[in-house]
């Protein structure tokens, strides 16, 4: 087959897993040996990447990614992702819409900002409207009545925050169980104990809406996923602690391994013109975070997500991202994207543009602009402080060009939040989301200015 060079692709990647399937078996009766209290049975390794067809490690023609610019002084990179419903520019911020719905932002203001990939949850959207309701109205792109890319999730990260709580939380209780809603303590009064349940299977969980139970399986997700119709979508992975015993850490990463399998091969028995990111995982262990990157690039997935406990602070992000990230420019790895799942703080962003991220997603700007926080080239305002109360004409950010501060200063805004208008939210999330544009912007200039 070498001799045809049309055949050199596939020959290379099967040479790749080979190799790849010896060592993981290894690597897996090393690590059992550790986790031994369930017995290698009930522990079957993930399918290997043969068991997939020749066809889906060919390349998309509805899905592209390309390097317009590599950084010589770091791993940045400046690019562009081609998906259905248009461009990504990369490195980009990529705005939370959790329930298809930004918090006090018109999608149509987002889009003028510049902003170009949307994250929606499969999991709030499974329970309410329901995944079949978005396919009938024709997909998400129609029922938003937005004609620009979206990314959906798995749900996997929302369920197991029914567990564990929110990252913040699971930190702080250094591993407490928690129950981190009002909808987990509803279903507790109905005497259903744990709120989520795992098995090989999936994962049980009740709605946080009526504490009914739903089963969410690595092919339940993906169905969902399509019928909602995003330009890229997640594999069901399972969202360990941070806090955690390594047996139990080895065992999770496993198990994600087979269930983003599973999710891979059920999405190409109907790729409906979607990209399928995998998630990496191994919290901040180098041994597993290496085997996970391994393995998961051997599957023909079309990006790569860096998911999982990604540290206990943004120090460990950094370091964790130092000895990662080299992996994913090792050979064919360097032609996909890689996207930072759930940190898109400022600091952090540019922490990880310098590591080879390309795309980062957060709701952190309107969060933060629902309490008061309005961010700027300078330092963030807490604009309901009394020290804004006579900055009249004073904009919040000099050169920001959005409506917000086009139209209003800060002695307005600082009075709507006083008074807790509706609207201080609405003008303050408008701003947030045009800043994080213009950043990306400015950063991805910087790269090919060579600052960076």
């Amino acid at each position: 087959k070498l001799l045809n060079p049309a055949n050199y692709h596939h020959c290379q990647n099967q040479c790749h897993q080979s190799c790849y399937r010896s060592s993981y078996e290894i690597g897996s009766r090393l690590l059992s040996t550790k986790a031994s209290s369930i017995p290698p049975a009930e522990q079957p390794l993930p399918p290997d990447a043969s068991e997939f067809p020749e066809w889906a490690h060919e390349p998309r023609d509805f899905f592209r990614f390309e390097i317009l610019h590599q950084s010589e002084k770091s791993q940045a990179r400046v690019g562009r992702i081609h998906t259905p419903h248009g461009t990504i520019d990369t490195p980009g911020y990529v705005a939370v819409a959790t329930n298809a719905a930004l918090k006090g932002v018109d999608f149509r203001d987002a889009d003028q900002a510049g902003q170009q990939l949307i994250f929606s949850n499969t999991y709030h959207l499974m329970l309410h409207p329901g995944s079949e309701i978005i396919r009938e109205a024709g997909g998400i792109h129609k029922f938003t009545n937005r004609d620009r890319p979206f990314i959906t999730d798995s749900g996997g990260f929302q369920v197991f925050s029914l567990a564990y709580g929110s990252v913040h939380e699971e930190l702080s209780s250094k591993g407490e169980l928690k129950r981190a809603s009002r909808g987990s303590k509803r279903a507790n009064s109905n005497g259903s104990g744990n709120p989520v349940k795992v098995s090989e299977n999936g994962v049980v969980f009740r709605s946080y809406r009526d504490g009914s139970k739903f089963l969410l399986t690595p092919e339940s997700t993906v169905q969902a996923q399509k019928d909602i119709g995003a330009d890229i979508i997640i594999p069901l992975d399972e969202l360990p602690p941070y806090h955690i015993d390594r047996n139990a850490l080895v065992e999770s990463v496993d198990r994600s391994h087979r269930w983003e399998a599973r999710s891979l091969k059920e999405h190409l028995k109907n790729i409906n013109n979607q990209a399928m990111y995998c998630v990496v995982h191994g919290g901040v262990d180098r041994e597993l975070r290496t085997k996970s990157v391994d393995y998961l690039t051997s599957l023909p997935f079309d990006g790569y997500a860096i998911g999982g406990s990604l540290g206990n602070g943004k120090q460990e992000l950094k370091e964790l991202l130092d000895w990662m990230m080299p992996q994913f420019d090792e050979g064919e790895r360097r032609g996909k994207p890689r996207h930072l799942l759930g940190i898109a703080d400022e600091e952090s962003i540019r922490n990880a543009v310098v590591r080879g991220i390309d795309t980062l997603d957060s709701c952190y700007p309107t969060r933060v602009a629902r309490h008061g926080t309005l961010l700027t080239r300078n330092v963030s305002l807490k604009i309901r402080s009394g020290r804004y109360s006579r900055d009249f004409g004073v904009k919040i950010d000099d050169k920001c060009n959005c409506s917000t501060c086009q139209h209003y200063d800060r002695a307005y805004l600082w009075h709507l939040f006083k008074a807790n208008e509706p609207l201080a939210v609405a003008l303050a999330a408008q701003h947030n989301i045009h800043y994080m544009n213009d950043l990306m912007k400015d950063i991805r200039q910087s790269i090919i200015d060579g600052e960076i």
